[in-house]
């Protein structure tokens, strides 16, 4: 039951991330994706699997598409 909890999780995470306007909230809700989809193989016992996941997909990537969302100009077209 819990696997199907964490898999809605990160489907809302990334329609969640989709939807946003400012790049950086999307960065950082990039890493929502990233930690159900570790939670979830910590569940289905891959604990080394789990790890990798959580290093680079709930920290590494958010940080770097945050990095790049800093490095660049930010406009607004409203």
């Amino acid at each position: 039951m819990i696997e199907y909890v964490l898999m809605i999780i990160a489907v809302l995470g990334c329609v969640l991330a989709l939807m946003q306007r400012d790049l950086l909230k999307a960065a950082i809700l990039t890493g929502i994706n990233g930690a159900c989809v570790a939670f979830l193989f910590q569940f289905l016992l891959a604990p080394d699997v789990a790890l990798t996941q959580a290093i680079v997909g709930a920290a590494i990537v958010p940080v770097f598409l945050a990095l790049a969302v800093y490095k660049t100009q930010r406009t607004d077209d409203k």
